[in-house]
């Protein structure tokens, strides 16, 4: 009888402590696992997108998409662009999200916080830091914009880069980088406000 208390005790001390042994290991298993969630997290908060969609404006039915993603200090944005007419558009950031007028103009001027002249995109002389310039329209009246830079910023402190707040517009025109404060740009075809 005393045998026998003696083996039923080793046989439940042997399991308790492979039961603690499995605990342990499961608990280093969900600590791995965490970390590793955190280790893929990780990335994808330095990431930040904003998609808008462009409204029709002065009676064209011109639209589109616009996402802006900003990784590791700079912005890339992509346009597709539709229904357009066939040739050389402007397009550039104004300074308001606000796209309520049927001409586009409730959006103000081009977006310039440092106050230079209208040019080319990064021109010695000076340009708006919503001068993106000319993109190309197709036959069928499809376009394509893809621009990056490192003087944008998705809702970041620095007025002088946050983009949040402006607005896209795509002009009827060609932007001919001489003509201030807007470079002939024609009339506003679309526009959609950056917000998120």
């Amino acid at each position: 009888m005393k045998h026998a208390i003696i083996l039923i005790f080793t046989v439940l001390l042997f399991l308790g402590c492979k039961n603690e042994k499995k605990d342990s290991t499961n608990t280093e298993n969900e600590a791995s696992t965490e970390q590793a969630e955190q280790i893929d997290e990780t990335p994808m908060n330095n990431l930040k997108t904003v998609t808008i969609n462009l409204e029709s404006k002065s009676d064209t039915q011109a639209g589109g998409v616009v996402t802006f993603t900003e990784e590791d200090g700079v912005v890339r944005m992509t346009a597709n662009l539709i229904n357009l007419t066939p040739g050389e558009h402007a397009i550039h950031l104004h300074e308001k999200a606000d796209c309520t007028a049927a001409d586009g103009t409730s959006a103000g001027g081009h977006w310039n916080p440092t106050a230079q002249p209208h040019g080319k995109w990064d021109d010695e002389k000076g340009f708006h830091l919503g001068d993106i310039g000319n993109f190309t329209v197709d036959e069928n009246g499809q376009g394509e914009v893809n621009f990056s830079t490192d003087k944008w910023c998705i809702g970041c402190d620095d007025v002088n880069k946050n983009i949040l707040g402006k607005s896209v517009i795509v002009h009827q025109g060609v932007d001919d980088f001489v003509s201030q404060p807007t470079g002939d740009a024609g009339g506003r075809v679309s526009c959609g406000g950056i917000i998120q």
